[in-house]
């Protein structure tokens, strides 16, 4: 079943598509040879600017070090990988494909994140609307019995992990999906739907 991700708020306090950069290729990747080094995306609002919903420490901590670290261990598995392949060593690029796969995950799941979050002052929280808000309603009932799905199936991820809004490009209908991947779940979960941006959220829908 062929899918696109709408949008994934994290089970942590704490993601997405590649924006097209001209040269550079994807968004924040420089491509050498087959291999793509990523950069950590700049945000597009302060560290504080969701509070209350979420702290200006915890964005700062996922940004600068969680994220950060995703980029730092992938760049430097698609090191390894790039001589690998110099090399014709196909054991080691076999054994460094988890990491690349691991590592590039957390990378565009941060992304998409971020992408997905903006203040109350410019439009965070604000309902959906048009098509999007249309297809809530039509697979569960409003958006209120959405968020309460989307809760319990975020609360139901064992440890972190992340919860995805899906679109099947074949039948055009909706879905949830999440992945296992800290404390303080059902207060997260509570906050998040105030800085949701629901106008990123509606243009991948579309």
């Amino acid at each position: 079943m062929a899918t696109s991700t709408l949008f994934r708020p994290a089970a942590r306090a704490g993601a997405a598509a590649f924006r097209s950069a001209g040269p550079r290729g994807l968004a924040g990747v420089a491509s050498a040879r087959f291999i793509t080094k990523v950069t950590l995306p700049d945000l597009p609002y302060d560290y504080g600017a969701l509070e209350p919903a979420i702290s200006g420490k915890i964005m700062e901590l996922h940004h600068s070090k969680h994220h950060q670290t995703y980029v730092n261990s992938y760049n430097d598995a698609v090191e390894k990988l790039a001589s690998a392949q110099g090399k014709a060593d196909i054991q080691t690029q076999v054994s460094l494909q988890a990491l690349t796969n691991f590592h590039g995950g957390g990378h565009i799941n941060h992304s998409l994140f971020w992408e997905n979050l903006a203040p109350k002052n410019s439009g965070g929280g604000e309902p959906p609307s048009g098509a999007l808000a249309k297809a809530i309603d039509e697979s569960f009932g409003g958006l209120e019995p959405f968020q309460k799905t989307f809760n319990t199936a975020l609360a139901g991820i064992q440890g972190s992990g992340w919860g995805w809004l899906v679109k099947d490009k074949q039948t055009g209908k909706i879905q949830i999906k999440t992945y296992a991947y800290e404390n303080r779940k059902a207060e997260y979960f509570g906050a998040i739907w105030d800085v949701i941006n629901w106008k990123t959220v509606e243009k991948r829908y579309a």
